[in-house]
């Protein structure tokens, strides 16, 4: 059974808030295709805040969802499956793909799609991928069953896959995301503490530390 966050004084908040800034990957999105299960959604959001991705799109043509990003805040069925994580992370929603793509794309990001080798498309093996080459960058993850839909996979940059052992060849939505996302935020971390991104362009005098130290993490 998974142990729920502790209940955290508004001091203690506030603080954690302030120490984990410096540690979030900007301009980074986590988007959801379609997905069904509400747990998967949940996990995929906790995966998100936790590893420092700054935002997370879901593609709900369902509408199983709320617009409005509080109201997401405030569905428990959504809080209690991401321990929490959508009240820290801001979440939007979209009708169906193209219109996600659309705003992406109007924002100046790049998609990378999270998908098995896909012919005449760039493919990379996740540790093969260079996720530090745009700025804006979106790592999008399909369906449950069907994976990444077609229209996705056409107007991403590149197709990443994680490399597989077993005679299963497959993960779930929950654990992919973890394991991508870890991989896609190390690097952009370890990118951003040595250069800007922003208005003062280039190498930083004073590289910013990329691990939290468990002494300034105030938990």
């Amino acid at each position: 059974m998974e142990n729920a966050e502790p209940e955290k004084s508004k001091e203690t908040v506030r603080k954690r808030a302030d120490a984990i800034k410096a540690f979030r990957c900007k301009n980074l999105v986590a988007v959801i295709e379609d997905p069904v299960d509400i747990k998967n959604i949940g996990t995929v959001i906790r995966n998100a805040n936790a590893l420092g991705v700054e935002k997370v799109y879901i593609v709900d043509p369902r509408k199983a969802l709320p617009d409005d990003w509080q109201e997401m805040r405030e569905r428990k069925s959504l809080s209690k499956t991401s321990v929490s994580a959508v009240k820290w992370t801001f979440v939007k929603r979209f009708n169906n793909t193209d219109e996600c793509l659309d705003h992406l794309e109007k924002q100046g990001f790049v998609s990378v799609v999270t998908s098995p080798h896909v012919k005449g498309k760039k493919n990379v093996f996740l540790h093969e991928g260079d996720y530090t080459t745009h700025t804006k960058l979106a790592v999008w993850f399909g369906n449950e069953k069907r994976g990444i839909t077609e229209s996705a996979v056409d107007r991403s940059e590149m197709c990443v896959a994680v490399p597989m052992f077993g005679m299963i060849e497959s993960l779930n939505l929950g654990t992919s995301s973890g394991i991508v996302l870890y991989e896609v935020t190390k690097q952009r971390r370890e990118y951003q503490s040595k250069y800007r991104r922003s208005r003062n362009k280039g190498k930083r005098s004073e590289p910013l530390p990329t691990v939290m130290h468990r002494g300034d993490q105030d938990r």
